[in-house]
């Protein structure tokens, strides 16, 4: 831990590692942002691409860049951030790995909303996203609702939330029994989770989502969230008001994956992923949030080029490649905790 003295007499804390690594997976997700642009039919190179940013790219290339691909590579970038810290702040709360919007239900209660929005409604794409903002919303509230009494404790919470996401995916198969094929192809075209075809108005919510939780997160709950590690008790006698702040932080890692959910689908993993690697390379305990962001942004955005260039003259929706790459990861982690002779 170093601590930065301002003039002013006030002090920042940093721990270095976690401050480079969050750095460079930024950077890599920046750089891999710039190839995505870059990719396709109509091939531009980095230099053309940056120059393109800049303002000073012909129009066929702006508009490549500007109404084609740009707002694709955001959507990647903003929506793999918000996973991972809503993942991240799941975790430090219920202090297990297994804490994340795809294990406590969020996920598939976000699918749950789209498919009522296209199945029952016959919604278009703005309903989709309503309805799948709703129901993660109602899915986190119902869950924190019965997790909370007699004390909201981590497994608890988890079981919950385990329990919701199986109802739930009962209720999203009959959904699909009761489409019609034109429906239940637009219902499976969400649920397999893609950015192809996104807009600015698709990612326009999400980056509103991220203005209010992020500053709210980092800035003035990120102490607290690294004191609730230490225990409800040890919180306490700290001063950290357990219950407030345990509430703000559910209601931001839900808002989070629910508006993730409106820009890409249900991308599997990431919010899983990103915070365990994010804390192996930052060897820091706590919830490196930071890190897990960029992480998060990083992961998604590789994602969506692998699945771009992976088969040629096709392209795999990158729920597919986040759902590949997190079975890969969590093959390897549970051999290593073999070895280890943890389990």
């Amino acid at each position: 831990m170093t601590v930065l003295r301002t003039s002013g007499g006030s002090s920042l804390r940093y721990r270095p590692r976690a401050l480079a690594v969050g750095t460079a997976c930024a950077l890599v997700a920046l750089a891999v942002g710039v190839l995505a642009i870059g990719s396709g039919d109509y091939p531009m190179g980095p230099a053309d691409v940056l120059r393109t940013l800049a303002g000073a790219g012909s129009p066929a290339d702006a508009f490549i860049v500007g109404e084609v691909r740009l707002p694709r590579v955001v959507t990647a970038l903003v929506a793999g951030a918000a996973l991972a810290l809503s993942g991240a702040i799941f975790q430090s709360l219920v202090r297990n790995p297994l804490g994340s919007p795809d294990v406590l239900g969020l996920t598939q209660g976000a699918a749950t909303g789209a498919l009522t929005a296209i199945v029952v409604a016959g919604g278009g794409a703005l309903a989709v996203a309503a309805g799948a903002a709703t129901g993660s919303l109602v899915t986190g509230a119902a869950i924190y609702a019965l997790a909370r009494r007699g004390g909201l404790h981590g497994y608890r919470l988890i079981l919950i939330g385990i329990g919701a996401a199986a109802i739930l995916t009962g209720v999203n198969g009959y959904l699909l029994t009761r489409a019609n094929i034109t429906d239940a192809t637009r219902a499976m075209l969400w649920l397999a989770g893609s950015l192809d075809g996104r807009g600015w108005g698709d990612v326009a919510p999400l980056l509103a989502a991220m203005a209010v939780t992020v500053p709210v997160v980092l800035l003035g709950c990120g102490r607290g969230l690294r004191t609730l590690e230490l225990g409800d008790d040890a919180a306490h006698a700290l001063g950290v008001r357990v219950e407030r702040l345990r509430l703000v932080l559910l209601a931001a890692a839900v808002l989070l994956s629910a508006f993730a959910a409106t820009a890409c689908g249900p991308v599997a993993f990431v919010a899983l992923t990103a915070p365990q690697l994010a804390r192996r390379l930052t060897r820091s305990p706590g919830p490196n949030l930071l890190p897990s962001l960029a992480m998060g942004a990083a992961l998604l955005v590789a994602a969506d080029l692998a699945g771009q260039r992976l088969a040629p003259g096709h392209q795999l929706p990158v729920g597919v490649m986040t759902g590949l790459l997190g079975g890969v990861y969590l093959g390897w982690l549970l051999a290593t905790q073999r070895r280890r002779g943890r389990i």
